[in-house]
């Protein structure tokens, strides 16, 4: 394998906003990628569908960021995907879904406000922790701090848009 980079970068416009639009959570598939076409570093197909469970985030404070970590004495280097996530409300059904999550180490597909899907936890999936807050003063949260961390080989993958609420890509459930 050559680790010789062959591609420079210009000064980006602009153009870009931060946040994170939604989240999708896919329960965790050895198997996610097996047959997938990857088109430019762009997951672009899946041999098979795939049931993504759609959050809305609309609150500040939902972030998403990649650490690499190298070592050259032991010759490794792989990315910590880390998301934070504020869901507003508490309700029984949110807090059963959210039970669920926490037990399993699911996929995640993160949408931002530049239309930009990435998968992250795509080999080994994250592990998910949740607490409950309610604030002290009438205008602060009551809802739920959601937390994830997956370490990868890669960065996480970009995905092709089109394929995310396709019947054949990531088929996506929408709560209530």
């Amino acid at each position: 394998m050559s680790c010789d980079i062959s591609l420079g970068r210009l000064e980006a416009c602009k153009q870009n906003v931060g946040g994170l639009k939604n989240v999708y959570f896919i329960n965790y598939s050895k198997d996610l990628l097996s047959g997938a076409t990857i088109t430019g570093n762009v997951i672009t197909a899946l041999a098979s569908s795939e049931d993504a469970f759609k959050y809305e985030l609309k609150a500040d404070g939902n972030t998403y960021e990649e650490a690499n970590e190298n070592s050259r004495d032991n010759g490794t280097s792989f990315f910590t995907q880390t998301g934070n996530l504020v869901l507003k409300v508490q309700d029984s059904d949110t807090q059963a879904e959210l039970t669920l999550l926490s037990y399993g180490r699911p996929h995640v597909i993160i949408e931002d406000y530049n239309g930009n899907f990435r998968l992250a936890g795509a080999e080994h999936g994250v592990e998910v922790s949740v607490s409950t807050t309610t604030g002290g003063a009438m205008g602060d949260l009551n809802g739920y701090n959601i937390s994830f961390e997956g370490k990868e080989r890669n960065m996480a993958t970009f995905v092709d848009s089109a394929i995310v609420g396709d019947a054949s890509g990531f088929a996506v459930t929408e709560g209530v």
